[in-house]
């Protein structure tokens, strides 16, 4: 999710894990839009996970913490943190598209079972002159307050972090009935509407982790992964190609050309950002309409049906190098010979592309917060023979 944009893809630690020093790794779960009844509710869900305006743990490399993702079905991917002395388990989004954490009290939990305490944490402060928070996601706002507690991610402990605990979540479409709490931020600090460090600024400040890195490695139908301080090997299956961030607000790419079966070639986007709170790939409302067109795709909803054997191929272009998506990749959702693409229109203010939990799911990507640069991977999957 990208602050101020927030259409954003859920990544969510389910279960705290036990971590080595210098790096985590989060299992991280996947929810089904196939659970949530509804084309309205599936829109709704889509929205949330995008940009902003496993249980336990293994052993790794030395110099790392691991904390392990499981995942929920593909829409969606979140995860445990705890916050406050003792520790309270909130299930967040994960989202490289946005800079800040917030967790709901009682009153924005809408019924949930998890609710940030303020009063049972004897770590708690109260950060009440300053002025309040306040962020738009494409599905709606969230407000609250800043405040000071520990925070936890798998045995990393953050004391007197920063954050936000939100008391008004009604703005956000079907927040009561996602599986997860809050937003776990992991943009640049200029996203960041707080007045401390971001997570990554804190995490890097703190010298737990030997490199100021993290990856990601989402899961199609199986657990996903979040790993604090490098990579996992195991999830790798190429050589990482490098490439710049653009723009130190989002994870973002300068973008060449996004190129369709040959047929199409779109140029006047220059940008995209890799949204790990994003569910789908998004495009400018121009783009989308020019590449629907051309299939012959039928919008529903907010999304794009075609016959499924029309699909074609899609390739984005940057950092000199060639990403390409299969008509497999594309799809999200199958009825009958009718395939649901996994693509949406998105206005953000400025024309851009997400590259959301799809494109994520493809490639593993490794975030670079001290090289302002990002790594990706072709992501090695269960059927490619690795132990």
């Amino acid at each position: 999710m990208a602050a101020g944009l927030k259409t954003f893809v859920v990544v969510a630690i389910t279960s705290a894990a036990t971590a080595n020093a210098g790096i985590m790794k989060i299992p991280v779960t996947r929810l089904n839009p196939a659970e949530i009844e509804g084309a309205e509710e599936m829109q709704s869900l889509q929205m949330m996970l995008g940009a902003a305006s496993l249980e336990g743990s293994k052993k790794h490399l030395p110099g790392t913490q691991e904390v392990l993702l499981k995942n929920n079905k593909n829409m969606a991917y979140y995860g445990t943190i705890e916050v406050g002395t003792p520790p309270q388990a909130m299930q967040v989004v994960f989202d490289t598209g946005s800079s800040d954490l917030w967790v709901p009290t009682l009153e924005g939990s809408q019924g949930k079972a998890s609710a940030y305490d303020l009063a049972a944490s004897s770590t708690y402060r109260s950060l009440q002159t300053y002025e309040p928070f306040h962020i738009s996601y494409g599905s709606g706002d969230v407000s609250g307050m800043f405040c000071r507690d520990t925070v936890r991610v798998g045995e990393l402990d953050l004391k007197n972090f920063t954050f936000a605990h939100v008391d008004s979540t009604t703005g956000l479409r079907n927040w009561g009935s996602m599986p997860f709490d809050g937003v776990l931020g992991l943009g640049f600090p200029s996203l960041s509407k707080g007045p401390g460090e971001t997570f990554l600024q804190a995490l890097n400040k703190s010298g737990a982790l030997d490199d100021p890195v993290f990856g990601f490695y989402l899961a199609k139908d199986a657990p996903g992964q979040l790993v604090l301080g490098g990579v996992d090997p195991d999830h790798v299956a190429s050589e990482f190609t490098w490439v710049p961030v653009s723009l130190e607000a989002w994870w973002s790419v300068h973008l060449d050309a996004v190129k369709v079966d040959g047929l199409m070639t779109l140029t006047a986007t220059d940008m995209a950002i890799v949204d790990s709170g994003s569910s789908l790939l998004m495009g400018p409302k121009r783009d989308i309409t020019a590449l629907a067109v051309m299939l012959g795709a039928e919008k529903l909803s907010s999304l794009y049906v075609l016959n499924c054997d029309k699909i074609p191929s899609m390739t984005f272009t940057f950092g000199g190098k060639d990403f390409a998506m299969t008509s497999e990749d594309l799809v999200v959702d199958r009825v009958g010979n009718l395939c649901i693409l996994g693509i949406q229109e998105i206005d953000l203010g400025r024309p851009m592309w997400i590259l959301g939990d799809v494109f994520m799911r493809k490639y593993y990507v490794q975030f670079d917060f001290g090289n302002s640069r990002m790594g990706f991977a072709h992501a090695k999957r269960p059927s490619d023979n690795w132990v």
